[in-house]
């Protein structure tokens, strides 16, 4: 075996494990910001504390990100995708729309309880003018997802004729609410997540329906 067929060999394993090496660095960062963030707020966090708490040097840090408003949108993105995945998963194609709608709403419920530090930090850093864009970004993908699972559900006959958006906008209303008032406490400690998750799941069928 000649030495160029054994770099062609060698090399497609080099560069996955750079790669791989590559993402965890980058998911250290993110996972490091969100703790920083929850704990601290967006503006009182800075680029230092978060390359000090992930154990990487600041020059890194820019090799994945230019500015500290990019890492956020990563950051928020990358729960959007994955809070995408966890209702996904639980979407039987085979289902109606208000059953689909439903399964969602409780995934979510779920997801947000699992991730309440995150979420809060939503709930406060709403205003800030650096990440309000972002944010409202996706609020956009979620209020298109449901918005047409109601329109598909209204065609069926199942959901009665309204507004999709203004139907769409009541369900993430009331996924946002409950969840919101569960992560502080308002809902009493006999409430569980799995008892918040199948009422708000009951709650949002009956209202489709």
């Amino acid at each position: 075996m000649t030495n160029a067929s054994a770099d062609s060999i060698d090399a497609p394993n080099d560069e996955r494990q750079h790669t791989e090496h590559g993402l965890e660095r980058k998911q250290q960062l993110l996972d490091a910001a969100a703790e920083l963030f929850a704990d601290r707020g967006y503006a009182a966090t800075r680029i230092a504390d978060i390359c000090t708490a992930a154990g990487v040097a600041k020059g890194l840090f820019y090799w994945y990100f230019p500015t500290k408003g990019a890492l956020f949108a990563e950051l928020v993105r990358t729960m959007r995708l994955r809070l995408r995945r966890a209702q996904g998963a639980v979407l039987d194609p085979d289902a109606d729309a208000v059953t689909r709608i439903a399964n969602g709403a409780e995934a979510s419920v779920r997801f947000m309880a699992d991730h309440a530090a995150y979420f809060a930090l939503l709930d406060v850093e709403r205003t800030d003018p650096d990440v309000a864009d972002v944010l409202d970004e996706g609020a956009g993908v979620y209020l298109d997802d449901v918005r047409r699972l109601v329109e598909e559900g209204q065609r069926a006959g199942h959901i009665a004729d309204a507004p999709s958006s203004l139907v769409a906008v009541g369900v993430l209303g009331t996924v946002s609410s409950f969840s919101n008032s569960y992560r502080n406490g308002r809902l009493g400690d006999d409430v569980t997540v799995d008892d918040l998750a199948a009422f708000v799941r009951r709650w949002v069928a009956s209202a489709l329906s």
